[in-house]
């Protein structure tokens, strides 16, 4: 059995734009996701990090099948799944399940929690009688800290934090391999976060979940993830452990994000170079040539804007997609994370 549960190559997604109202010509493209390759290891907790519009989520919806990729490869289990359709896509559906960001929107009103919750037994065709299947979601509404009496309720009567924890137990029915979280605590108040989260973190080791967590707070995904894949303008630009990222990050937009992470201790905050990004984000529609990062980046060159840097390893033991990479003096000076002793690049 692979190491990998996933593997993800050359992955790539592009929206058309088109005008015209009889007659649609495309004008050109959205480069949503281009060229993303990534693998997710068997029970570890992937986290993907980057700013809004970066491809965080499709990516996810690619690799979950719910868009179509413009390109690349995507194996489950050693399964290439990329262009299966119909019929032959739906054992793969019980394999992957993914948990909404908005648990205001993401269940449907007009149902019973109960009924939500079945939803997946009855399309799967598991526990086709009403009492066994009744029995089997209030014994998933009490896993995930449910009162199971409240079977019959409706969404609008239940908290954002408990909404959640309904999405949680509708992914978790099928009993799947791979669980994708979609900035699961965002929309959430904070005093919620931190249950929620938890419970994701007991329910992982417990039924031996593989799982990919989307999200903006760096501190959600230092606490929650092995590793962590940083992604800019659609591309993964630096895959490292969380250890390894934090404290010696060699992107230069990972430096930028973790110089904004405040720092509790006065005297250190005073010590630290803030990394302030110059410029807005490129159009998705017409991205920069070579490394995308070039026309923000304080260490940019000619060859950045000229040849693409590969996604390789670099001397902190990660990957990272840059020519000129972080030295270890210039992540003591701007990363708060960053300890004294890091080794030297």
């Amino acid at each position: 059995m692979s190491e990998n549960l996933v593997e993800v190559r050359d992955l790539v997604k592009y929206f058309p734009i088109t005008q015209g109202i009889l007659v649609q010509k495309k004008v050109g493209a959205v480069h949503a996701v281009d060229g993303v390759s990534f693998d997710v290891k068997r029970g570890e907790t992937l986290g993907i990090v980057g700013e809004t519009g970066c491809g965080k989520t499709t990516t996810a919806r690619l690799i979950m099948r719910l868009l179509e990729p413009t390109s690349g490869r995507i194996t489950l289990d050693g399964e290439d799944i990329t262009a299966l359709k119909g019929a032959a896509l739906k054992p793969v559906r019980r394999e992957m399940q993914m948990i909404f960001q908005d648990p205001y929107s993401s269940l449907n009103p007009r149902k019973t929690i109960g009924s939500i919750i079945a939803e997946p037994f009855k399309i799967h065709k598991i526990h086709t009688d009403d009492k066994e299947r009744k029995r089997a979601v209030q014994d998933i509404m009490e896993q995930v800290g449910l009162n199971p009496e409240h079977y019959n309720r409706y969404p609008h009567e239940f908290s954002g934090g408990q909404r959640q924890r309904i999405g949680v137990a509708r992914a978790l029915t099928l009993r799947p391999k791979l669980l994708f979280a979609d900035e699961p605590v965002s929309a959430l108040d904070v005093s919620i976060q931190a249950q929620i989260l938890n419970l994701l973190n007991d329910l992982k080791d417990e039924l031996g979940l593989t799982l990919v967590m989307i999200a903006h707070d760096l501190s959600v995904v230092r606490h929650m993830c092995d590793r962590v894949a940083v992604m800019y303008l659609g591309s993964v630009v630096e895959l490292a452990t969380s250890d390894q990222l934090y404290e010696q990050p060699r992107h230069p937009y990972t430096g930028a994000l973790l110089s904004a992470v405040p720092v509790p201790d006065p005297t250190r905050s005073k010590t630290k170079e803030r990394q302030l990004l110059v410029g807005d984000l490129p159009s998705p529609t017409n991205p920069p040539s070579a490394c995308r990062f070039h026309t923000r980046c304080p260490k940019a060159q000619p060859i950045c804007s000229e040849q693409t840097p590969p996604l390789e390893l670099k001397d902190n033991g990660g990957l990272a997609a840059c020519h000129f990479p972080l030295t270890a003096d210039e992540v003591r000076r701007s990363v708060p994370t960053a300890e004294a002793g890091t080794p030297a690049a």
